[in-house]
C-alpha cells in the first residue's frame, strides 16, 4: 500500500504553523471587536447561484476553480448543485437577506475559517486555505472605507508587519463614472482585437475590467497602455477618493496610490485595496478588499452600501511568525498502582492553576527523566510510596536539578510561584 499523503493543495496544520496561524485570528477577533464588529459564521458550502450570480459565468473563479457537486434534497427526487465556500463575501450577503438584517443597519460582521478553490498551488496558496474576512454593512458614506482600511492597518501592525506590507489604494468611481469607463476600455481594446487572449475576447463583449486583471503575457503588455480609470472620473467620485486618502492621512496610515488596481465585478465602487509584500514571491498580496454598494442587490437584497476585505491566513501566519511557544509542562510521574490513582487527581489539580501537566507512566525514573528534560518540561512530579506515606510529592526542577518534598495540598501554588504566575 502506497504512503497515505494530503490530497494535491491541502495539507496537515500543526505545531509552529499552527500556533502563528492561531495568533492571526486571535489577532484579528481582538482588534475587529474593538471597532465594534461581532462575529457571523455562514456554511462552508452554499447553493452555487449564491457565488455565479455576483462572481458571473465568465469569471476565473466560477468558470475554473470552485468546487461543485450534486446533492439531494431529503426524498425530494431532484438534486442541488451546491458549492464549496470560494470566498466570504457572497456568503455573508446572502445571510444578510436570509435572515432579515436589514433592519439593524449598520452590519459589522467578522468571519474566518477555510475557504476552497481549484487553482495551482503555490508558497501561501493552497486549494484548501483559510481567510480573516470583515464586512460592513450599510454604510455609503467614505468614512467607512477609511474606517475598515484602519482596521485592517491595526491588525496587520499588531502582527508585526507594519514594514512588510504597503497599501496600494486606488479608486474605481461610481456607476456613471465607471460606465464612461468602460466605454474607454472597449475603446481601447477593440483596436488590439487581433493580439488578445481568448480569454480576455471573451470578456470584451461582457466585462472589459476584467481583461485589466489577465495573466497573459501578451495581454499584458496591452494593458499597460490601457486608459485609466482617473480620466473617467466624475466629480462625485473624486470627492469620495479625496475624503478616503485625507482620512488615512490623518491616521497616518501610509499608503501608495495605484491605478491599474482594479476589480472586476461589476458591483464593486469607488475604494479597492490591496496590502502587499514582496517577501512571498510573485503573489505578494497579504489582504485585499473595496467598496461593493451593488452586491447585495444583485442577490435579491435591498439596496445596501457594502465594503469588506479578506485576509489570508497562511500567508499572514508566515510573515508574522508570532504564534506564542507552548507553555512548558509539568510532568506527573507515578511509581506503581496506587501513586497512578493519585496522579489523576494531583494533575488536575495543577491543571486547574492554569499550567500544562501530562503523565508518565512507563518506565524507570531515569528513562522517565530523560524523556521529560527532552519534551522541555519544567517540572517532573514524581510519586511514589513513600511520597503517599508522607502526603508529599517529589517536586524536581529540571533546569536547576533541585528537589524538594511539596505537600499535595501545595503543589500547585508552589509550580504557580516558580511559574511567576503569584508573587
Amino acid at each position: 500500500m502506497s504512503k497515505l499523503q494530503p490530497a494535491r493543495g491541502t495539507r496537515d496544520i500543526y505545531g509552529e504553523e499552527s500556533r502563528n496561524m492561531t495568533a492571526v485570528v486571535d489577532t484579528f477577533k481582538r482588534v475587529a471587536t474593538s471597532y465594534g464588529f461581532e462575529e457571523l459564521s455562514t456554511p462552508i458550502f452554499e447553493f452555487t447561484e449564491v457565488y455565479k450570480r455576483p462572481l458571473g459565468e465568465t469569471s476565473d473563479i466560477v468558470s475554473k476553480e470552485m468546487y461543485t457537486f450534486d446533492s439531494h434534497a431529503g426524498d425530494a427526487k431532484e438534486s442541488e448543485e451546491l458549492t464549496l465556500r470560494p470566498e466570504f463575501t457572497a456568503g455573508i450577503c446572502r445571510s444578510f437577506i436570509s435572515n432579515g438584517m436589514q433592519q439593524n443597519l449598520p452590519c459589522r460582521f467578522m468571519s474566518s475559517g477555510p475557504a476552497f478553490r481549484r487553482e495551482r498551488p503555490q508558497r501561501g496558496r493552497y486549494r484548501q486555505f483559510h481567510q480573516i474576512n470583515a464586512e460592513l454593512l450599510g454604510q455609503a458614506g467614505a468614512e467607512a472605507d477609511v474606517d475598515i482600511i484602519a482596521m485592517a492597518w491595526r491588525i496587520l501592525k499588531d502582527l508585526g508587519l507594519g514594514d512588510k506590507v504597503i497599501l496600494h489604494l486606488n479608486s474605481l468611481g461610481d456607476l456613471e463614472s465607471r460606465a464612461a469607463y468602460r466605454t474607454a476600455l472597449v475603446a481601447y481594446f477593440e483596436k488590439h482585437k487581433a493580439s488578445l487572449s481568448k480569454d480576455s475576447l471573451r470578456r470584451l463583449g461582457g466585462n472589459p475590467l476584467r481583461i485589466l486583471d489577465s495573466k497573459d503575457e501578451g495581454d499584458a503588455k496591452i494593458v499597460a497602455n490601457a486608459p485609466l480609470m482617473s480620466g473617467s472620473m466624475n466629480e462625485t467620485s473624486r470627492a469620495f477618493f479625496e475624503t478616503v486618502k485625507n482620512g488615512l492621512d490623518e491616521l497616518s496610515v501610509p499608503y501608495v496610490l495605484d491605478e491599474r488596481l482594479v476589480r472586476g465585478m461589476d458591483y464593486y465602487c469607488h475604494t479597492a485595496f490591496e496590502f502587499v509584500t514582496t517577501e512571498l514571491g510573485a503573489q505578494g498580496t497579504v489582504l485585499a478588499g473595496g467598496r461593493y454598494d451593488g452586491l447585495i442587490e444583485q442577490l435579491g437584497g435591498p439596496p445596501t452600501a457594502g465594503v469588506g476585505w479578506a485576509g489570508g491566513i497562511e500567508r499572514l501566519a508566515m510573515l508574522s511568525e508570532m504564534g506564542s511557544v507552548p507553555a512548558r509542562p509539568i510532568v506527573i510521574m507515578p511509581m506503581g498502582e496506587a501513586a497512578t490513582l493519585k496522579a489523576f487527581s494531583v494533575a488536575e489539580t495543577i491543571r486547574g492553576a492554569g499550567h500544562p501537566v501530562t503523565a508518565d507512566r512507563s518506565g524507570n525514573l531515569k528513562k522517565r527523566l530523560t524523556r521529560a528534560s527532552k519534551a522541555n518540561a519544567r517540572f517532573a512530579v514524581v510519586i511514589g510510596d513513600d511520597e503517599l506515606e508522607t502526603g508529599a510529592a517529589a517536586l524536581k526542577d529540571l533546569d536547576s536539578g533541585e528537589q524538594q518534598n511539596v505537600p499535595f495540598s501545595d503543589l500547585a501554588a508552589t509550580v504557580s510561584l516558580a511559574y511567576g504566575d503569584i508573587a
